[in-house]
């Protein structure tokens, strides 16, 4: 049984979801108290339960404190199946960290995965569908496994309703990844998505990229969403290189104007292609677990974030693995795991 301090590094539900996940692949139990402490409302929240109630469903485990607003939680798991499933967080939390908890275990599945999810797919402070898509999953099928996905409806906070469909062909075990290099810039998009919102914030947030960025008109690309669910607004900045894509992105909300949206995910992306590094800080977060399922890899980044290192902290409680942090003159900071 681990024992597990829910309020290390930086005290949020990722240190729950990922020790769901390593407690799946390795067939250990846990036990975490001070759940979310770091957060204004601390404990459980629905689409933390709905992680928990997934990763029930998907191997028979057995589970204490899995009520609204627990601070504690333990964890028996059982053994992973694959099989066609269906979740829905029932608000606007997201539905993406859900996939997160569950995800990487139907990799190394005996069988096939068809998972429906349903709640937002567009949120901040969450892997959003966009960087499912263009970033992280592609970076998954380059480790071996068979993936696929597709988008339903978006769903923004408050309303959430958005829904998407993922198909996984499981391999025995995952492909080493090695990703120094980001390669050549082959395609640059940026993309502004309203939902039940004015056209024109769409277009503001595009005009300050294509200004500051030196984008052509044909790299801007605005979307106006039919029969929205609640209002919403996403700016995606997408850099295609031969070796990795990056998503940067930026969130409307109330009182910050598009301008400021755009500025938000501009920031971003000038961080990442002023540096030499193959992953920005997000992606980096979302490859140690794959990583350490595979046996090892590197990859370039830049500086972590202290989310990304309460994760090594956590894998590192359940697998045997060495995780080296480097800092490199050419490519900022050089992440090596070795089994």
């Amino acid at each position: 049984m681990r024992r597990i301090e829910g309020a290390q590094g930086e005290g949020g539900g990722q240190i729950l979801r990922s020790s769901i996940t390593l407690s799946l692949l390795t067939g250990t139990p846990f036990q975490i108290t001070s759940i979310r402490a770091g957060r204004k409302k601390p404990g459980l929240m629905r689409q933390h339960l709905t992680a928990v109630k997934a990763a029930v469903e998907i191997s028979g485990a057995t589970v204490e404190g899995a009520e609204m607003g627990s601070q504690s939680l333990t964890f028996h798991p059982g053994e992973v199946a694959g099989g066609e499933y269906h979740f829905a967080v029932g608000t606007a939390g997201s539905a993406t960290l859900v996939l997160q908890t569950i995800l990487p275990t139907l990799l190394i599945a005996k069988n096939p995965s068809k998972i429906v999810l349903e709640g937002g797919t567009h949120n901040p402070y969450a892997p959003p569908y966009p960087f499912l898509e263009k970033a992280f999953l592609p970076l998954l099928r380059k480790m071996g496994a068979g993936i696929e996905i597709r988008l339903e409806r978006a769903g923004f906070y408050p309303a959430g309703g958005g829904k998407f469909v993922i198909e996984v062909d499981p391999v025995k075990k995952l492909k080493r990844l090695d990703i120094l290099e980001r390669g050549t810039i082959l395609r640059r998009q940026a993309r502004a998505i309203v939902s039940a919102l004015p056209g024109h914030i769409a277009d503001r947030e595009l005009a300050v990229i294509g200004k500051k960025l030196g984008w052509e008109a044909d790299c801007l690309q605005k979307e106006v969403l039919r029969k929205p669910r609640g209002p919403g607004n996403i700016l995606s900045l997408e850099v295609e290189s031969e070796y990795v894509t990056e998503v940067f992105t930026g969130f409307g909300e109330v009182k910050k104007s598009a301008e400021m949206v755009a500025e938000y995910a501009l920031r971003q992306a000038k961080k990442y292609l002023s540096s030499n590094a193959a992953v920005g800080r997000f992606l980096a977060d979302q490859l140690i677990i794959p990583m350490a399922m595979a046996g090892g890899g590197e990859f370039s980044t830049l500086p972590l974030s202290r989310h990304t290192e309460t994760n090594i902290e956590i894998t590192k409680t359940f697998l045997d693995i060495d995780v080296t942090i480097e800092p490199s003159e050419k490519y900022d900071h050089i992440i090596r795991i070795d089994a």
